[in-house]
């Protein structure tokens, strides 16, 4: 099991030991690629650990772009945060119903918006109702909570700078998704785009990452699996994925290593495979 740090990844028996910490905020961050058949809202409402709120990732975006998701605006992050009763002063534990997928991106999102106090459940929903921890189905009592927001530029990348970062090679590109995916030896899941990977770019599927509960690798592993995907960890790091979500997994798990000088391609494949002047590796 990891070693518990409330600043990446917290076990069950950590937020079971917190749960009713005043000063704690649990969310629900479940989200699901459109093909799974299943809705993270109907299965918050069924079920949750007791207390969470529901983050929409889908919602909580910037809906003045049209690729999916991309990180709120500062000011629309902090409205939907007091909404929800999250602000200053909280620590914040993040899980997801598939074990370890979407709360990572919404960690992400955090320290993106300058919040450090955040972490991801280890195993998240599944570890935690395998163990017969409490669940429930109520709304949770909201009160608002001021936040303060410093956005962290540096932790996001956009399409000119992972670009240059191709060309450049001071950066190490690394890819979350599928072996297939990044090959381009399928087409991709999001209709209109190429199929292969950026110019330069390392893949390490998400799943490598990750035991077969759910919960993260141990830091000896982990760094196995990069240095298995030929990714020099002594290099800054961008990540990206389809959509930006599981590559934010990438991200946790640098930060595991002690590695802070990483940031995400939040357009990632949704943006570079849509656009025939980016160039396309495959193989």
């Amino acid at each position: 099991m990891s070693t518990d740090d409330p600043k990446t990844l917290v076990s069950t028996q950590w937020l079971a030991d917190h749960l009713q910490n005043p000063d704690l905020r649990v969310l629900d961050a479940s989200w699901y690629m459109p093909d799974s058949g299943r809705n993270p809202r109907a299965e918050y409402d069924a079920a949750h650990i007791p207390g969470a709120r529901f983050f929409d990732i889908d919602d909580i975006s910037d809906h003045r772009s049209d690729l999916p998701h991309m990180a709120p605006p500062v000011e629309k992050f902090m409205s939907r945060m007091r909404a929800m009763g999250v602000g200053d002063g909280h620590q914040v534990v993040v899980y997801d119903g598939a074990g370890l997928f979407s709360a990572a991106r919404v960690w992400w999102m955090f320290r993106l918006m300058g919040k450090f106090d955040v972490a991801v459940l280890d195993g998240g929903f599944p570890k935690w109702q395998a163990e017969g921890r409490p669940i429930e189905d109520l709304p949770p009592v909201v009160r608002d909570r001021h936040m303060t927001v410093q956005r962290q530029n540096q932790m996001v990348k956009d399409v000119t700078q992972v670009a240059a970062a191709s060309k450049l090679l001071d950066y190490e590109i690394i890819d979350a998704r599928a072996p297939a995916r990044f090959k381009g030896e399928v087409e991709e899941p999001r209709p209109g785009l190429r199929s292969g990977h950026i110019p330069n770019s390392k893949n390490v599927p998400f799943g490598t990452l990750l035991n077969k509960d759910g919960t993260m690798k141990s830091e000896a592993d982990l760094r196995a699996v990069f240095d298995a995907a030929g990714v020099d960890l002594g290099k800054p790091a961008i990540t990206s994925c389809g959509s930006g979500v599981t590559a934010a997994i990438i991200n946790l798990a640098l930060e595991r290593l002690g590695r802070d000088n990483h940031a995400l391609y939040d357009g990632s494949w949704s943006e570079w495979g849509m656009y025939d002047d980016l160039k396309v590796a495959k193989g």
